[in-house]
């Protein structure tokens, strides 16, 4: 017997796709045509069958549920794929505002490229072949938030919810296991296939973020909504806004004006700086709400907080300095505010006033790191002070780990950042603690020697380093029951553009992205850099200036 395999392409013009089939033969050549014959019989026979009936099968199919990013609690292929047509609709079982307008937002978002109407309709109604259905109602087996189940059948698509949030969560997974054409802006003619299969899904913690700093380097209101863009596709649902430094005082303050005018005229290494006005931080707040993220904003105090006392030297009662100009180095724990001085509390009382009434997140940071220039026993004092103001205004205080040195306000927060001492003793009191180790979330650290941007203080970190650890395991006696959340910080000394904001933050964003949401049992770094791998191509389709590390087989 002569075995023989042939490569059969035929266009299938009822769904406007390509379909390629290998036949292997072992028989003579006096059988092949009669077998090719069958063969078109069949898939004209296909072609004719009622698209409810129809399945989609593709060796797509039965590995992009494994490639999710975060990796969901559960997830399960059945091997087939529904196909996204020109007759699909997206359909909502109630009215409610917050579903129609997420039923607009996926149907924006996959209009672009596929080029299909997509309509929205508001009708609950039996399920129909060929939809996307989304649905928020209670569901009994996922009961945290931001949870959702997510099921994939050859002839349609359900998504369901608790809350808006978690649908929105899902509409990410959905997303992310359609092809990467699917990220561009224009036309592309790709079959539009989603495995099938079923998807149960829910977050390990609350909080799960990035930090951005835009005091040393100022970064535009666009620059921000990108990064909104680029952490809530991985599922993180905060962004905490570093406001105010030595370098730079970013927030208008209306009562104040000279923080900005004056205090917000420069940058590291001089040169124009930049503020946002209340108006443009409202429509920050407002673009990540759409994505359901918290703005969490930090003005930094009682260090780090050259900036204002430039602009108001009242602030400052260093008699050998009382008027300090501009600082556009990189040195730190060279200011302090005056913590004996009731005027300085005045001052606080009016930010945190004009900030919190803009702000409608339950978080306001009031920094607390690194004031080398204040005494122990007069810092105490001030974070005490401090914090009966932030919650004066109706807000939850969070600070990094060295506010754990005063008495806490009960649901404050220390972020951790450096000793293990400070978060140790603000669990003693309470609080709980939100993680973002330096030697290991810093985005801003180099990722090796020949990385020409970034800082190495706290060691290079590769993107097995940002991946490998445990937030609860990192600290002996700080278990999951006391963290919050995990963020990555970036901050800015060295990174001056959009462009190096992601260089730093991807690939290293989706590892945190999944060390915040993914159970930590099913954690392996060597099954992690495959799916990593396989994200390449989607990040690149979504234009993101990402480091492609040696260690990642990028496919």
């Amino acid at each position: 017997m002569l075995f023989k395999q042939f490569t059969l392409s035929l266009f299938d013009s009822t769904e406007n796709v390509f379909l390629k089939y290998f036949i292997p033969f072992t028989m003579n050549d006096n059988k092949i045509l009669s077998s090719l014959f069958f063969l078109l019989l069949l898939l004209v026979n296909c072609n004719n069958t009622n698209q409810k009936e129809k399945k989609y099968n593709s060796p797509f199919a039965s590995t992009a549920l494994q490639n999710i990013i975060p990796k969901p609690v559960e997830a399960t292929s059945t091997g087939f794929a529904f196909e996204l047509t020109k007759e699909t609709n997206i359909i909502l079982n109630d009215s409610t505002p917050q579903l129609l307008k997420l039923g607009q937002y996926l149907s924006n978002t996959l209009k672009p490229a596929t080029g299909f109407p997509l309509n929205v309709v508001n009708e609950n109604k039996e399920q129909e072949a060929g939809n996307i259905f989304l649905s928020i109602a209670a569901i009994d087996s996922v009961t945290n938030k931001e949870g959702y189940i997510l099921d994939i059948l050859p002839d349609s698509v359900l998504l369901r919810a608790n809350t808006a949030a978690g649908l929105f969560r899902g509409i990410q997974t959905i997303k992310q296991l359609l092809p990467v054409e699917i990220e561009a802006d224009s036309l592309q003619l790709v079959p539009w296939q989603i495995p099938t299969g079923k998807v149960k899904d829910f977050p390990s913690y609350e909080m799960r973020g990035a930090m951005l700093d835009v005091a040393r380097h100022f970064f535009e209101v666009e620059d921000v909504k990108r990064y909104i863009d680029l952490i809530s596709f991985y599922k993180m649902n905060v962004l905490h806004l570093h406001l105010s430094d030595d370098q730079g005082w970013r927030m208008e303050i209306k009562k104040w004006p000279k923080l900005t005018t004056h205090g917000g005229s420069t940058k590291v290494g001089g040169g124009k700086g930049g503020f946002f006005t209340q108006e443009q931080y409202k429509e920050i707040v407002q673009y990540a709400s759409e994505k359901y993220i918290t703005i969490i904003p930090e003005i930094d105090m009682p260090g780090h907080t050259n900036a204002a006392l430039a602009s108001y030297p009242f602030l400052n009662c260093d008699i050998n300095n009382p008027k300090p100009k501009l600082y556009t180095g990189m040195q730190v724990g060279f200011s302090t505010l005056c913590t004996s001085n009731e005027k300085v509390y005045a001052f606080i009382d009016d930010v945190i006033l004009e900030l919190a009434a803009i702000t409608p997140g339950p978080y306001i940071h009031i920094g607390g790191d690194e004031s080398l220039a204040t005494k122990t026993k007069d810092y105490i004092k001030f974070i005490n002070k401090v914090q009966g103001i932030v919650k004066k205004y109706g807000k939850h205080t969070i600070g990094w780990d060295e506010i754990a040195l005063s008495t806490l306000q009960p649901n404050s927060i220390a972020q951790h950042w450096d000793k293990i001492d400070n978060p140790t003793l603000a669990v003693k009191q309470g609080a709980k603690i939100l993680m973002s180790p330096a030697k290991k979330a810093y985005v801003d650290m180099k990722y090796n020697a020949s990385t020409k941007i970034g800082l190495v203080w706290a060691g290079y970190t590769d993107v097995d380093d940002a991946y490998n650890w445990d937030p609860a395991t990192l600290i002996k006696g700080i278990g999951k029951e006391n963290i919050i959340g995990v963020e990555a910080p970036l901050w800015t000394e060295t990174v001056k553009n959009i462009k190096e904001i992601e260089y730093m933050a991807f690939p290293r964003i989706p590892g945190y992205a999944e060390i915040g949401w993914s159970p930590s049992a099913g954690k392996n770094w060597n099954e992690y850099k495959v799916r990593l791998g396989k994200h390449g191509k989607r990040m690149k389709a979504m234009n993101i200036n990402f480091y492609k590390s040696s260690k990642i087989p990028w496919q």
